[in-house]
């Protein structure tokens, strides 16, 4: 492994994130948060068709194949924004799905595929199961091969956005391997969604039934790359998580602050009193520190170096997790009896924070992994 202590952050990362903190703060206003909860989907339809012109769909595909041939810290830089704005929406599964079929798909299926999702098309990613395990190749669904169709069986769930996704890309076990492919949401039968009760009410989470479900050959990406392309949609996943975090802990604070420096108690504000100024402290240090992982790891991601990669990245996870739980409890509990009602803007951080921290990893599964990592 390449020892490395380097972070970048470029002109065109510093300018998407501009962009995208002022889309997400007028998009997302903690008004528009709530009201969106009751909504049926995420996000608005038109608000996503604004993300596909401004080209944040593409960021990381190729320009042959219709995007800006960028990399994944220029999408970190417009997550990160989307997380402190509490802007949900299938950018990160879509990019993802993108970047599946680049690195494990054929030629015909990026020229077909790729310049879709650049240009709007849902994705949504069905990977985990209902074992919860966070290894991506440990399936129970199966896919059975005929001449020229795949049958598949089983079921997976946390599906997110899946009721305005037009594209699926599955992970089944073919002839015991691990394999990947893609369907087509018009192929699903009435039923096969129902919509999952999930602790971050902003997102849209289903359960998807796979059962007796066909899919042409055609769509099935190659088996061979199937897990080295599972264990990066891991790790991608993760960095997008550590950004939405890192966000997400930005945005918390803000709301924290402005309480502490509104809110009076014996004639002084409630912020002047070192009880609260201390912690406040403790969290910006560890946003701090959450951020400077993340953008190590998205400047080492897609470099010559996979275990240093693999590190930076588990790194990204563990610390944004444990510094959003930090700085969304305090929140709640500096809002005293109000932060534990359902009116707390607080809450709704909160509720972000348990969601990221448990998906695709928590800080114990990522130490753990560290742990033989660092120690080879």
């Amino acid at each position: 492994m390449t020892e490395t202590a380097e972070i970048l952050f470029t002109d065109e990362q510093a300018q998407l994130m501009d962009i995208a903190e002022s889309f997400s703060a007028s998009k997302s206003p903690v008004d528009a948060v709530r009201r969106q909860i009751e909504a049926e989907g995420a996000i608005e339809a038109d608000i996503w068709q604004e993300m596909a012109a401004l080209g944040w769909l593409g960021i990381a595909i190729p320009e042959e194949y219709g995007g800006s041939g960028l990399g994944l810290g220029e999408v970190v830089a417009i997550v990160e924004p989307m997380g402190r704005n509490l802007l949900s929406s299938p950018l990160a599964a879509t990019t993802l799905a993108a970047r599946a079929i680049l690195q494990g798909g054929d030629d015909g299926q990026k020229s077909h595929w790729l310049p879709q999702l650049a240009g709007g098309t849902v994705a949504a990613l069905a990977l985990t199961e209902a074992h919860g395990d966070w290894d991506l190749t440990n399936l129970t669904c199966t896919a059975a091969a005929s001449r020229d169709a795949l049958t598949l069986s089983g079921g997976k769930t946390f599906v997110t956005d899946a009721a305005m996704a037009e594209v699926f890309l599955v992970s089944v076990a073919l002839d015991g391997a691990p394999a990947l492919l893609l369907v087509e949401a018009a192929s699903l039968p009435a039923g096969a969604l129902r919509r999952e009760i999930v602790i971050d009410e902003t997102r849209r989470s289903y359960s998807l039934n796979l059962d007796g479900i066909e899919v042409p050959k055609a769509n099935l990406l190659p088996v061979d790359g199937a897990a080295a392309c599972l264990k990066s949609l891991h790790l991608t996943a993760c960095l997008f998580y550590a950004a939405e975090m890192c966000g997400g802990m930005a945005g918390v604070i803000n709301v924290t602050l402005e309480y502490l420096l509104t809110r009076r108690q014996f004639d002084h504000f409630i912020g002047a009193y070192q009880a609260l100024k201390h912690p406040m402290v403790d969290a910006l240090v560890g946003m701090e520190q959450a951020r400077s992982h993340l953008y190590h790891a998205a400047t080492v991601f897609d470099g010559p170096d996979g275990a240093a990669a693999e590190i930076a990245v588990r790194m990204a996870k563990a610390q944004a997790a444990d510094a959003f739980a930090f700085a969304s409890d305090r929140a709640i509990q500096f809002h005293g009896a109000f932060g534990f009602t359902y009116d707390c803007d607080a809450q709704l951080y909160r509720r972000r924070a348990l969601w990221c921290e448990q998906q695709h990893g928590d800080g114990a599964h990522h130490r753990k992994h560290l742990a033989g990592l660092l120690l080879d």
